[in-house]
């Protein structure tokens, strides 16, 4: 007697143009979920045949905005018929200290690193209430989870933001099917990093797909009883 195989899970990407992002996509498509890739800037060149329906490519969304958030939202739900999984990585980095740097930076960082994740996960909240076994994990920083370095002020503090908003968020959902937890990579293994720290010892970082297989253990049925964790995955940072 055939059995019929399970429903395809369908998960969103945020800052999914960028390494980490491309490295979690991938790793979802391989286990057979449908993807939504979302990003502000616009999608590289390949990237609609390397990711055709029942995968969905969109690019510039701004997930500081609520309409913008909330249309692309729409738009996965429509596409992919579901949202299961959101994962939150949109984010980005900038060194500056307090008494040299200017104010505008710190708006940007808790732009771009927080509000995106709080924006995106209230667009998805409806669908993901939906789902059998909703998930979201989001990205803070192993750097937010130490005593902070100079010129990291603004980074770090935007990053612990996305650490408690985790916690906050996976209270709330916590009785509702909903898991929400978040990964703290240490320094990711990139080309932009590389360049940047020319003379670091890059076999001690943490590569994007290694980082990519534990955000696709939290959003697994085997992380079930997982919900406010802030797991480390340092390397050996």
């Amino acid at each position: 007697m055939a059995t019929s195989s399970p429903p395809r899970r369908c998960v969103v990407v945020t800052g999914a143009f960028g390494n980490l992002g491309m490295a979690v996509a991938r790793t979802f498509r391989e286990q057979g979920a449908a993807v939504a890739l979302l990003d502000h800037s616009p999608p590289p060149a390949g990237l609609a045949a390397e990711f055709p329906a029942p995968h969905c490519v969109l690019g510039g969304i701004d997930l500081t905005q609520a309409a913008s958030a909330g249309s692309a939202m729409e738009t996965v739900r429509r596409t992919l018929g579901s949202i299961d999984v959101l994962v939150n990585i949109a984010g980005g980095f900038r060194w500056q200290t307090l008494e040299q740097g200017d104010l505008e930076g710190w708006d940007t960082m808790f732009a771009i690193n927080l509000k995106t994740a709080l924006v995106s996960t209230k667009a998805a909240l409806p669908q993901l209430l939906e789902s059998r076994a909703g998930r979201i994990v989001n990205v803070g920083a192993g750097a937010a989870a130490r005593p902070a370095g100079a010129g990291m002020g603004a980074y770090t503090a935007s990053k612990a933001g996305v650490h408690k908003l985790t916690e906050s968020l996976a209270q709330e959902l916590k009785d509702r099917g909903i898991t929400v937890n978040a990964v703290l990579p240490g320094t990711i293994d990139t080309p932009r990093n590389r360049a940047d720290m020319p003379d670091a010892d890059f076999s001690r970082w943490v590569p994007p797909e290694a980082i990519a297989a534990v955000i696709a253990f939290l959003a697994s049925e085997q992380a079930a009883a997982v919900t406010g964790a802030l797991l480390p995955v340092y390397g050996r940072g």
